[in-house]
């Protein structure tokens, strides 16, 4: 079974959502420096912690956590042109159903 770094992925979000420590710790409530521990994997972030990057961040707690269920059920064929990565391609994609999923789970009407 594969170890999940959730500081690795804190980071990435943070970096992605272009926020710095410091803007992110204030956005989330959590101290710069307890921040900066689970980003290096000093110290395990609480859900309310994760919680809070999320909704800083724009992830999904999934994407922060590395648990999807969205992920094991997606099947996706493509092709990359213009040097796309088929990585990048199928993270996107997962993102976007992973956030589906999240406003499915909370209830919130699909609009169009």
């Amino acid at each position: 079974m594969t170890s999940i770094n959730v500081g690795a992925l804190v980071e990435k979000a943070r970096v992605a959502a272009g926020l710095s420590q410091r803007a992110l710790a204030d956005a989330t409530g959590i101290s710069q420096p307890t921040l900066s521990r689970i980003i290096s994997g000093d110290r395990v972030a609480k859900l309310p912690e994760i919680v809070a990057i999320s909704w800083a961040t724009g992830c999904t707690v999934a994407q922060l956590t590395g648990v999807s269920s969205v992920a094991e059920r997606a099947q996706c064929a493509a092709r990359a042109t213009n040097g796309s990565g088929m990585a990048d391609m199928r993270d996107a994609l997962l993102h976007f159903l992973e956030l589906d999923d999240y406003l499915d789970e909370q209830a919130v009407p699909a609009t169009m």
